[in-house]
């Protein structure tokens, strides 16, 4: 027999055809062979797809010989389709009595001896497909999330934001800090750098005249794997003209707690244990404030933060100013557990494309959004002066322990000396946020397939 079959005439996922039952009906529907049950003549058996699983009946008399013959040589795992009419047994169980089984696809490979709830990590992760197999509530996590992205685009599409796609490889690693990954193209013989993040180009489509932009995009960071990193990731980004880094606050406000109701019904949730409510009004706390409470100023030399962060209690040694400075973060994380937090105020040094306040050159017009204890969000009053960005990013070479790997975006600073108007930037870490809404521990578990070490001896 042709062990893979072609298209087969599935109209409706299994849970859909099981709720709509009626006695008699005849149906069609395909999935995964994944529980066999024999009794001389008759055999019970589990089909399940990705939305739920369904019993289907075979009686000997009724399939005949050869039908029958080649279901009880069936394997688990094996994919089939089969035909009949719906009828509930004793125990009012919605079966299938099936006239007729089509074998759609042989598994070669037996499927975990544990698969109903596959625990080893490894296999979980390095076979992903297994995984979904296996753990119902793994499949309903990817399902939430595809939910979350259209819950995110239905929120900026109603406030009038459009969909834009832009490169993800750039001649200049810019628009965010980190270390980008390296590749090459061969035909044009020139290094080019996986995008840290899409925000130049973002801009320079204000400057052309779109008003409202966004852009649900993978970015890429050349750095270590946690439970809340990984090198490749989902970030969404949002621009709109004539706004600032207040109107990004109500933005973000909306799409956190309409994507909140879409998937929890409610803005009232739980997070490792931990209740978290995302009631609007969220907190504020000013992050200069902050520094200014632990006698540090914008200017404060290195040696002297060091000091202050070392009578916190925090590991300083072998870190630059910069990633000093980020430290502060930690002080944060610890009260916004069970309710949002805007950190506000960062230092310009710690924000190139951020405008500065009209009052304050050293503070700029910026928040960070944590939530769970973790960073979700960061936004602008984006800088629109072509002559101080240049400024700022040559004092960012300056400072740079690799700047080989940096130079000015000139293309960019041209692009501001056309004009770009006063805007509002939001950058939301997709990954992160579905980890909070999905109540997941670590970010490989809303990856459908996350980076991991190489397996021994590979």
């Amino acid at each position: 027999m042709e062990p893979y079959g072609g298209a087969f005439p599935k109209a409706e996922p299994i849970a859909q055809l099981v709720a709509g039952y009626a006695e008699g009906r005849q149906v069609t529907t395909a999935g995964r062979l994944t529980a066999k049950r024999g009794h001389g003549g008759l055999t019970f058996a589990d089909v399940r797809d990705a939305s739920g699983k369904i019993q289907v009946c075979l009686k000997r008399e009724r399939v005949g010989e050869a039908a029958y013959q080649l279901f009880e040589s069936l394997d688990l795992g094996d994919i089939i389709g089969v035909s009949g009419a719906l009828f509930k047994t004793k125990t009012e169980e919605a079966t299938v009595q099936v006239e007729q089984v089509t074998l759609l696809a042989k598994a070669l490979r037996p499927l975990p001896e544990k698969w109903h709830g596959l625990k080893d990590v490894e296999i979980r992760y390095r076979q992903r497909y297994l995984d979904l197999i296996a753990n119902e509530p793994v499949r309903k996590v990817f399902l939430q999330r595809s939910r979350l992205l259209a819950s995110l685009r239905g929120t900026l599409e109603r406030q009038g934001y459009i969909e834009v796609e832009t490169p993800m490889m750039h001649a200049i690693p810019g628009g965010a800090a980190g270390e980008p990954f390296m590749t090459h193209h061969d035909a044009l013989d020139m290094d080019l750098y996986l995008r840290l993040a899409p925000e130049l180009y973002l801009k320079k489509l204000l400057v052309g005249g779109l008003e409202r932009v966004y852009e649900l995009n993978r970015s890429f960071r050349n750095e270590g794997l946690s439970t809340q990193h990984n090198p490749e990731f989902t970030i969404l980004e949002a621009y709109a003209a004539y706004g600032n880094f207040q109107s990004m606050m109500e933005l973000v406000q909306s799409l956190i707690t309409d994507a909140a109701t879409a998937l929890t019904g409610g803005l009232t949730l739980e997070y490792q244990g931990q209740p978290l409510d995302l009631t609007p009004p969220w907190d504020t706390v000013s992050f200069a404030q902050t520094m200014d409470a632990m006698g540090l100023a914008p200017d404060a030399p290195l040696e002297t933060i060091q000091a202050a962060l070392q009578k916190k209690g925090m590991k300083v040694t072998g870190l630059n100013r910069s990633q000093l400075v980020r430290l502060i973060e930690q002080l944060f994380e610890p009260k916004t557990k069970s309710k949002p937090l805007f950190v506000v105020d960062y230092w310009t040094e710690l924000s190139p494309l951020a405008k500065s306040k009209p009052d304050n050159p050293n503070i700029t017009e910026r928040f960070e959004l944590f939530l769970g204890g973790m960073e979700v969000a960061n936004a602008y009053s984006e800088l629109n002066d072509p002559i101080e960005q240049r400024r700022r990013f040559e004092a960012q070479l300056d400072k740079s322990a690799k700047g080989g790997k940096r130079s000015i975006d000139e293309s960019f600073v041209e692009a501001l000396e056309y004009g770009m108007p006063p805007a509002g930037g939001l950058g939301v870490g997709v990954d992160r946020l579905a980890m909070l809404l999905l109540n997941q521990s670590s970010i490989k578990d809303v990856i459908l397939f996350p980076l991991l070490k190489p397996e021994a001896g590979s």
